[in-house]
């Protein structure tokens, strides 16, 4: 994994997931388009997710058996042909069959990043699965922005035929430069779906860390969807580009924390994911403390995303160690789990939201954020990594073949 590589990478990855949030920030012109309610529009949303879950579920275990060489840009290839899809439907019912494919292939990111702690040395391995992983995570954040910018200027079908031609010419680059791999075992497929709860079963530290993951994710979505109900409330009473603006905040954070899996390979993973979770703590505390100023939020959620994202590219980079044969697999769990924390965070800011306000949602984060701690300090000695020997004789082999 060369720095070129590298970043290629990152960008297929993070252009690859921005898939699932294009239509975010323009459900009110797709409504308007297609002659429905903007509640109705809001499925285009749900809809994507779904395929994505059945993407992560059905297509990313694949990797542990199929050759990555061919099975990365075939997907990317397969997002670009749906892509040129989407503003071509003709009525609303197509476009949301489309836009849940779309969903079932955008799972590029969570084929590439396995293949990149594949490709990695063992002393680098953190830092280029932290790199990779960040690259995915800043195109989370950023795809709405773009989105909404670019529809501005063309119309909402722009943002679906600039991301096909993107994403072709990204499927072309990597089945270029992507370097040929050793033959992987043949597995049957039912086996191979089987086997995401066997891999998890057998590895005592993946239990740990799933747990991690799914509380991790849950702050994060938590304290990232009650927000906009705080900007919109007084005293800021935001609109929906002020918000997003205020939402690249978390960009800062994702470049920050991309340097974290350095961290893991020099045998610091279980005390940096304490310590990031601590840094958690401190952030939520903050945006309790200053909810009525835009700077001390945005300050919080950069010292926030610091840490969310450095536990998330540890707790990655540790599954990667794990079970070198089961990466794509292990990813499928991982991804599968921190999906639900997400969901049950997104779910409670509602809730807390109308129960307390912003007070009550800041004690839920920093009740979820304290069991994170427990569950950390219950299994620390698991989690616990060593610092990688370097790969002399896998380098050696894999020359001879």
């Amino acid at each position: 994994m060369t720095g070129p590589l590298t970043f290629l990478f990152a960008v297929a990855g993070g252009l690859a997931v921005g898939n699932l949030y294009w239509a975010q920030p323009l459900l009110a012109v797709i409504a308007a388009d297609f002659g429905v309610s903007e509640d109705a529009a809001s499925v285009v949303v749900t809809v994507t997710q779904i395929g994505y879950t059945l993407g992560i579920l059905f297509l990313v275990p694949l990797g542990d058996v199929l050759d990555r060489k061919r099975l990365a840009p075939a997907v990317l290839a397969a997002s670009a042909l749906i892509l040129v899809a989407v503003p071509l439907a003709p009525d609303f019912g197509v476009l949301l069959v489309t836009l849940a494919l779309l969903g079932f292939v955008t799972v590029t990111a969570q084929i590439l990043i396995p293949l990149a702690g594949d490709l990695a040395d063992p002393q680098r391995r953190g830092a280029v699965v932290g790199a990779v992983t960040s690259g995915m995570l800043i195109g989370i954040l950023a795809s709405r922005t773009v989105s909404g910018v670019v529809a501005g200027l063309l119309g909402w079908r722009a943002i679906y035929v600039i991301a096909a031609v993107a994403t072709a010419v990204m499927a072309i680059l990597l089945a270029r430069v992507v370097p040929q791999l050793p033959p992987r075992p043949r597995v049957s497929y039912h086996r191979l779906i089987t086997s995401v709860f066997t891999a998890v079963a057998q590895h005592r530290a993946a239990r740990w860390t799933l747990a991690l993951g799914m509380l991790n994710f849950a702050v994060f979505s938590l304290i990232w969807t009650a927000l906009t109900l705080l900007l919109t409330a007084a005293p800021f009473h935001y609109s929906v580009t002020q918000i997003g603006l205020v939402g690249l905040a978390g960009l800062v954070g994702s470049l920050a924390a991309r340097r974290a899996g350095v961290l893991h390979d020099r045998g610091h993973s279980s005390p940096a994911t304490g310590a990031a979770l601590l840094l958690s703590l401190v952030a939520i505390g903050l945006a309790w403390t200053t909810s009525t100023s835009i700077v001390g939020i945005a300050i919080a959620l950069v010292v926030l995303d610091i840490a969310v994202q450095t536990v998330s590219v540890l707790n990655q980079t540790r599954l990667f160690d794990l079970a070198p044969d089961a990466r794509s697999r292990l990813t499928t769990a991982s991804v599968t789990v921190n999906f639900i924390g997400g969901a049950i965070g997104s779910a409670a800011a509602s809730l807390l939201w109308h129960a307390g306000g912003w007070n009550a949602v800041s004690a839920g984060a920093a009740g979820a954020t304290v069991l994170g701690m427990l569950v950390w300090a219950l299994g620390r000695t698991t989690l616990h990594v060593p610092a990688a020997a370097p790969r002399t004789s896998e380098l050696e082999g894999t020359t001879q073949s």
